[in-house]
């Protein structure tokens, strides 16, 4: 066991606080508030340094956003992200050994009951604020989300939580990280629940609401995030947009597939390099910084590209332009090893698809035009479910974003017809996306960890019948009477499994007392492992259509230890499922994730 999962963190708060905590929805939600006010804090912190560095190393003036430069000095567009990429390399060699387990929030609350590393996160974090001061094309949100969540844990393992109760306030961070970014708390609630909870409860309504508010109260102090869409800059839906945002939608999520798929392919190309894992940043840094000679949009997560290009006249050929080069310096920063994610960056794409069908459409039905504002907010909703695999976030993030409510009903329709399609024809988000690539089996934040401890060893029954391979059939009903037992195994001379018998089998099919035995056995090939967990014995009592299904040591060997039945299984399954989540009443679960029982 690894030692993120052996770390033990004394409860050092008093016992009244931690049993107040434990049995109070009181005073969880006076943690989240907690948890709020460093989230809050954390955003802060993070933004005033990535913008401090933009400053010093690009040669900024103040307030302005390194995208939304009009020009920057040649050489520090080439030559500073490629220092990022140094930097990075440098950071992974000294403190790489020191961090611990790397998990995001998500892994975590999937995997490990919300236990986050700090050191890991703190490391996690650092890299994000590097990645995106030195120029990477990436994003802050998932360094915000990591600081947050672990601080919430850390937290949480002080209380002495419940795994509940970690996975909440996990929950909580994260909304809290995101909620205070855009301040917009509404959209950070539900952030915490689609993406990082994976369920909504009554009960965690009121905690991860709480952190979410908190955290914009803080940021609203020190930030000004602005509208992503100037209000009253945009048209009211009619009734004959809705073709036009379907078509955005299609088209955005499309899109947002092949992106997320370049992601991948971009870290397939880097790591058939022959370079040292510790230097491709250097050579990703290099590629953006030649890239921003072409562009200075190509920097940073996006928030002053999204500004100007909303605002600017660029004709179809040009967004088209855009949107290539961002895409391609996104692709490339996350799969040479700059750290971040795609969030904003899915929100500057999603607003180029919109705005370029905008231009368009004039072109091929000059009688149904659309307003570009409108466009582009669909275009930014739809690509941003797709990438994040969140609609009502990014529904709820479009009204506050843009203080707008007629408009919203766009993104809404929008962000629905993005994830339908996604779902359908892709299956992943971004972030478990990169799980699948990983080799991973997680498709969500819903808890598998207590799963994988729920193994066929503890499952199992070891009073398994067994018999020789040789004997016929006539031996066989003489040592097994009908009614002495329902099933036994087939073992041979070097005491390996051979094949289950079923009791019924060996008395009512017509075979010869003088046939061997083995004409009736089933399953010669299908065994299950003491390491399996319950949901791979399931899958296999499904596949294999049985009841019943012997246990053996290894593969190799396949020595008989024990047995299990589907039914036994499935008891304990359903059992513990209704444990673990008593009062869900709602499940952003994928397609497919569903188990049965």
């Amino acid at each position: 066991m690894s030692r993120f999962l052996r770390d033990k963190y004394p409860a050092t708060l008093p016992a009244a606080v931690r049993n107040f905590v434990r049995s109070r929805a009181t005073g969880l939600v006076a943690v989240a508030a907690f948890v709020g006010v460093l989230s809050g804090c954390a955003d802060v912190a993070i933004e005033t340094v990535v913008q401090f560095l933009h400053i010093v190393l690009f040669d900024l003036p103040r307030h302005q956003h390194l995208s939304a430069a009009s020009k920057l000095t040649p050489w520090r567009g080439v030559l500073v992200p490629v220092m990022g990429g140094c930097v990075l390399a440098i950071l992974t060699l000294v403190a790489r050994p020191l961090a611990g387990r790397l998990a995001d929030a998500i892994e975590a609350n999937a995997l490990y009951g919300g236990r986050l590393s700090l050191r890991g996160s703190l490391f996690v974090t650092a890299q994000t604020i590097l990645s995106s001061g030195f120029g990477g094309s990436v994003g802050l949100e998932a360094g915000y989300t990591q600081i947050c969540a672990a601080l919430a844990s850390r937290i949480g393992i002080t209380l002495a939580a419940r795994r509940a109760d970690m996975r909440l306030l996990v929950a909580c961070g994260a909304a809290g990280a995101i909620g205070g970014a855009f301040n917009a708390p509404l959209a950070g609630a539900f952030y915490g629940f689609e993406v990082v909870l994976g369920t909504y409860t009554v009960g965690a309504l009121a905690p991860v609401a709480t952190s979410s508010l908190v955290a914009c109260l803080i940021t609203h102090q020190f930030m000004d995030p602005g509208y992503l869409i100037p209000p009253n800059s945009m048209a009211a839906m009619a009734p004959g947009d809705i073709v036009h945002i379907g078509l955005i939608s299609l088209m955005a999520a499309l899109l947002g597939i092949v992106l997320m798929r370049g992601v991948g392919a971009s870290e397939a190309l880097f790591s058939s390099f022959k370079v040292d894992l510790r230097l491709r940043p250097v050579i990703g840094g290099l590629i953006i910084g030649l890239m921003s000679l072409i562009t200075p949009q190509v920097l940073g997560a996006g928030h002053g590209a999204l500004s100007l290009d909303l605002a600017a006249v660029v004709t179809p050929a040009g967004l088209a332009i855009l949107f290539a080069l961002k895409s391609i310096a996104s692709s490339v920063s996350l799969g040479s090893g700059f750290r971040g994610g795609l969030f904003y960056a899915s929100l500057l794409l999603g607003a180029l698809v919109g705005r370029f069908y905008a231009e368009v459409i004039p072109t091929f039905a000059s009688g149904l035009p659309l307003d570009p504002g409108l466009a582009a907010l669909a275009g930014m909703a739809a690509f941003a479910t797709g990438v994040i695999g969140a609609p009502i976030t990014m529904t709820a993030l479009a009204l506050e974003t843009t203080g707008n409510f007629p408009v919203t009903l766009a993104a809404l329709i929008a962000a629905t017809i993005a994830s339908l399609i996604v779902r359908d024809l892709f299956g992943y988000s971004f972030a478990t996306w990169r799980f699948h690539l990983r080799g991973e089996a997680i498709r969500g934040p819903h808890d598998v960890g207590w799963m994988r401890d729920l193994t066929v060893r503890k499952l199992m029954r070891t009073d398994i019948r067994t018999a020789a391979s040789t004997l016929t059939i006539e031996q066989a009903r003489a040592a097994f009477p009908l009614g002495s037992l329902k099933t036994f195994a087939l073992v041979d001379a070097a005491d390996s499994y051979v094949g289950l018998v079923i009791l019924d089998d060996l008395y009512t099919v017509d075979v010869h007392p003088e046939d061997p035995v083995t004409k009736v056995m089933r399953h010669s090939h299908t065994v299950l492992l003491p390491s399996m967990t319950v949901r791979e014995a399931l899958d296999i009592f499904e596949s294999s259509e049985s009841d019943a299904l012997v246990v053996v040591d290894r593969a190799t060997s396949r020595h008989i230890i024990g047995s299990l039945s589907e039914s036994h299984a499935l008891r304990a399954y359903g059992r513990e499922l209704e444990r673990q989540s008593p009062d869900n009443v709602t499940s952003f679960q994928p397609k497919g994730e569903r188990l049965r029982g």
